[in-house]
């Protein structure tokens, strides 16, 4: 799918217990639900993108930007989540100008 990539964490080290952690996070822009009329417009919402390496990939590129992004599903037989097994940068995306001020 084409998406617009608004932002990525990533995140190595190890917890007071002694449990390591090496992961990153992309926050893709997602239409919200306006099924009930209730919301409109985009959020960024949050997937699990491979290891920390995987930031230091893309951390040069200016954010946001658009990228090809294949996504599976797996569980871990309690939970089902989306997670990013690909992602492909496009071009970067125009910041919206701000709007311009009445005076």
């Amino acid at each position: 799918m084409k998406a617009i990539v608004t932002g990525m964490k990533g995140s190595k080290g190890r917890l007071e217990n002694g449990q390591e952690y090496d992961s990153t996070k992309v926050f893709l822009q997602t239409r919200l639900d306006d099924s009930k009329g209730t919301a409109k417009g985009y959020a960024s919402v949050e997937y699990a993108f491979g290891t920390a390496a995987e930031y230091e990939k893309y951390k040069h590129l200016t954010f946001p930007f658009n990228a090809d992004v294949e996504t599976e599903t797996v569980t871990s037989g309690r939970a089902m989540k989306t997670i990013i097994v690909s992602l492909v940068p496009l071009s970067i995306a125009k910041e919206t100008p701000a709007p311009a001020k009445v005076s």
